[in-house]
């Protein structure tokens, strides 16, 4: 069985109820990114492609650096491994372990076989291993551990009936030879799990040309060049983990993989970013806080050597970027936002000082090959296109949006949709389930979820922008608004 066999067909997604004049109206208002790029090579290609012009480093963690060369050759002997152990195209493959060079190596060794990659975190409970294990139909789990197993990926994977196989063991296997096999650029490349409503875990599944058009993204919107070096810092379940562990070897860059105790601990990062010379950062506000916090406490301003700093994953705070802008100006704060289920993020927003006046930081354009749609749906069931200023739920189609949720046709009828609005990549629309707008100066305002808009008094209004209003304050910390519904008299 391949993860094919637990899809949906293209004809089986839900047509979008929405008026051929509503579609007209949506193709006008729509915010749209057209950018030629080569969609046609594994990463795999690449890196041999650049350690035959002239190796150079590649990859490095807490241990170990690998040239570009000494990577492949890493990567074809795992192949070999994995196919000795049964693996063939199509089929899904766990990595588990600490975040490392090897985790690396074998991404790219599932390319050359043309099987399907999905994390298991070493810090996740035995529980949630074998739940992933079990729902991705894995056929077996590759430790990138060095020493003992973690535990909870032994039980897990126990649990779940799969078997492990340690990369380790890929040592003494001749590389395994010929071309990466891509059939497709929609042949599905990663599948990660997102939180569900209902409590199950939902595997959203990526396609090669909605992982390699995110990289070619963060390329073209960073500048990024064969200079740079990108902190892989990630969990490996989080979708971020994905283009920093690839991204730099598209074009000649390096990868310098953080381990946790490095990453929580703010100096010791800070020594890290600085001693490696490293360029690009992508972090959670929350951690980017902690980092101004820290680097305060400890003498103030560094990281000398980094151009780039990118907040995902959760709202930007306001306060937080006004500090990161005054603090940092020699590197550029970029808002990032995007569904897992769309590779990744779909806008971006370099901030600048004129933003800090906004109630909510915008969280961007569209990035490359990605149309942007605001919708919103009336008491009829239909859907209708929102001007400029209007808030509606964003809805996603281009290159990146995803193939769905695997052996759930379910939750993927509820969010993907054939697409009404013209030819595309993959003719698929995702619906995000966030509130947006557009603002005067053509970007988008991240307004929150749309289950959290209420209705009083016949007035629509967005429980997120009220927070918003609160938590400027300088003596709020955190703020959450509730709507309570009282007798009349009371």
């Amino acid at each position: 069985m391949t993860i094919l066999d637990g899809l949906l067909e293209q004809t089986s997604l839900p047509e979008l109820a929405i008026s051929e004049g509503e579609v007209e109206r949506a193709r006008k208002f729509a915010m749209s990114r057209v950018h030629e790029v080569d969609l046609s090579d594994a990463v795999i290609t690449r890196v041999e492609r650049i350690a035959a012009a002239g190796d150079r480093p590649a990859v490095r963690d807490e241990t170990r650096a690998l040239s570009y060369a000494e990577l492949a050759a890493e990567a074809r002997r795992i192949a070999a491994l994995l196919e000795r152990e049964g693996v063939r195209p199509g089929m899904v493959v766990a990595v588990g372990g600490v975040r490392s060079v090897t985790v690396i190596a074998a991404f790219l060794a599932l390319e050359l076989l043309g099987a399907v990659y999905v994390p298991a975190d070493a810090n996740w409970p035995a529980r949630r291993v074998s739940g992933v294990l079990e729902q991705a139909g894995a056929v077996l789990l590759l430790t990138s551990d060095p020493g003992e197993t973690t535990p909870a990926l032994v039980e897990g994977a126990a649990e779940a009936g799969v078997r492990i196989v340690r990369a380790l063991e890929a040592a003494d296997c001749p590389p395994w030879e010929g071309e990466a096999r891509l059939d497709g650029l929609d042949q599905p490349r990663y599948m990660l799990f997102t939180s569900g409503s209902t409590g199950k875990p939902k595997g959203a599944v990526v396609e090669h040309q909605g992982m390699v058009n995110h990289i070619y993204a963060k390329i073209v919107d960073l500048g990024m060049t064969d200079r740079d070096t990108v902190a892989q810092t990630a969990p490996l379940g989080f979708d971020i983990s994905i283009w920093q562990m690839l991204c730099p070897l598209v074009n000649g860059g390096q990868v310098h993989v953080v381990s946790d105790e490095v990453s929580y601990d703010s100096v010791a990062f800070a020594d890290v970013i600085d001693g490696q010379r490293i360029t690009i950062v992508e972090l959670v506000p929350t951690m980017v806080r902690l980092l101004l916090d820290d680097l305060a406490a400890h003498g103030g301003t560094r990281l000398s050597g980094l151009r780039w700093m990118l907040a995902t994953g959760e709202e930007l705070p306001t306060e937080v970027a006004r500090r990161w802008l005054l603090e940092m100006p020699q590197a550029g704060l970029v808002n990032a936002y995007g569904p897992t289920e769309c590779s990744d993020d779909v806008t971006h927003h370099t901030v600048t000082l004129g933003d800090l006046e906004l109630l909510r930081l915008p969280i961007g354009t569209p990035v490359v090959n990605t149309d942007l749609y605001v919708l919103r749906k009336e008491e009829d069931g239909h859907w209708y296109a929102c001007e400029p200023g209007e808030t509606g739920e964003l809805f996603v189609g281009g290159h990146g949006v995803g193939r769905g949720y695997l052996g759930d046709h379910e939750r993927t009828r509820d969010a993907f949709f054939r697409s009404p609005f013209g030819p595309s990549l993959t003719g698929r629309l995702y619906r995000t389930g966030d509130a947006v707008k557009v603002l005067p100066q053509g970007s988008l305002q991240y307004l929150g979820r749309v289950d959290r808009q209420v209705k009083i008094a016949g007035v629509r209004m967005e429980l997120g922008e009220i927070e918003a209003v609160l938590q400027r304050h300088p003596s709020v910390g955190a703020v959450a608004v509730v709507v309570h519904d009282f007798a009349t008299g009371r």
